[in-house]
């Protein structure tokens, strides 16, 4: 929008292992392995709260347009103030993860560090450009996300970029899209024209996704598209139309929001109406629903996403038991 398990099983089958149950083991290797196996238990599960892990916490969501060293629009961005951002997430222990890994759970990073969402919008050739060599062009942002991740070997190179037909029309959308592919990064949906589909009916809208998705897969054969950025933030009616339709699945439906995502493990959170925060200092206009107010927020530690770093398990203050989603019940690990 540029205008406006380790399986449980399986672990308890080696918990049965180390406790004397395999054949062979003396009553006293038995024992001795029980207690170690008891020791280990005690140990793991002090990890969580060593870290004051918490996976039901916020998850920033952040959403960029375009780069330009002169900013003509709140959702433009120079290159230095990109740079500036990715290097507090950086140093706030972000570490960035798609938005298919997000939306349906798959977060695997390290304990103790939080996960962040880079969403990029309408595949401008400030997104990405590469040079005759192939290479990443000067100030675009997939040159300033790899230089990130060279001074921060933690921060991942990752995001989601939400093309439009005709996608990087410097570069060609055939070469970028392989290109971002190869790198990691994952090609969500944006429609094929932009149009404000809360202003179509129900077939005009599904004809915007299915031509965005068309558009993805014939420059990129193979792409599996199932993210989708609504231009303007504008849901279609009915909703359900921006998740499912004839030739298209989208697991995450992303608004343009003004605020931070709960964890796609809380009850509330919802797939097909998910918020982002757009990139803004703390003196741009609309500040306080900027990412630079929303960052200081979470930066105060008391509702942010703290992984316990087991892409596995859940872990959070057993407080927070009953906000936990039922599909996730099983891999719930309170403290």
């Amino acid at each position: 929008m540029r205008h406006p398990l380790a399986p449980l099983c399986a672990l308890a089958g080696a918990a049965l292992l180390a406790s004397g149950c395999s054949p062979g083991s003396s009553p006293a290797a038995g024992e001795q392995q029980g207690a170690s196996a008891a020791a280990a238990s005690a140990v793991a599960a002090k990890a969580p709260a060593e870290v004051g892990a918490d996976e039901l916490g916020q998850v920033p969501v952040l959403m960029y347009h375009q780069l330009t060293a002169k900013p003509a629009s709140v959702y433009d961005r120079t290159p230095a103030d990109f740079r500036a951002e990715l290097e507090r997430l950086a140093r706030e222990k972000y570490v960035p993860v798609t938005a298919r890994d997000f939306q349906t759970g798959h977060i695997d990073i390290p304990a103790g560090t939080h996960p962040v969402v880079l969403t990029f919008d309408d595949s401008t050739n400030s997104q990405v450009s590469l040079d005759a060599s192939g290479n990443p062009a000067k100030d675009s942002a997939i040159a300033i996300l790899a230089e990130t991740a060279k001074k921060h070997p933690g921060f991942k190179p990752v995001a989601t970029f939400f093309v439009n037909a005709d996608a990087f029309s410097a570069t060609g959308p055939a070469k970028a899209l392989k290109w971002l592919k190869e790198h990691g990064h994952e090609i969500g949906n944006h429609t094929d024209r932009h149009p404000n589909l809360g202003s179509l009916d129900p077939t005009g809208a599904a004809k915007a996704i299915v031509g965005g998705q068309q558009a993805i897969v014939k420059a990129a054969p193979g792409t599996k598209v199932t993210s989708l950025a609504l231009p303007f933030g504008s849901m279609p009616k009915p909703p359900e139309v921006a998740a499912r339709g004839t030739g298209y699945r989208n697991d995450g439906v992303y608004l343009v929001g003004a605020n931070p995502s709960v964890s796609p493990f809380a009850k509330t959170f919802a797939p097909g109406a998910i918020p982002r925060i757009r990139s803004a200092g703390p003196k741009d206009a609309d500040a306080e629903f900027g990412s630079s107010r929303w960052l200081d927020k979470l930066a105060d530690g008391k509702n942010w996403y703290v992984s316990d770093g087991d892409p596995n398990t859940v872990s959070f203050p057993r407080a927070s038991q009953d906000n936990v989603a039922p599909s996730f019940a099983k891999r719930a690990r309170p403290y």
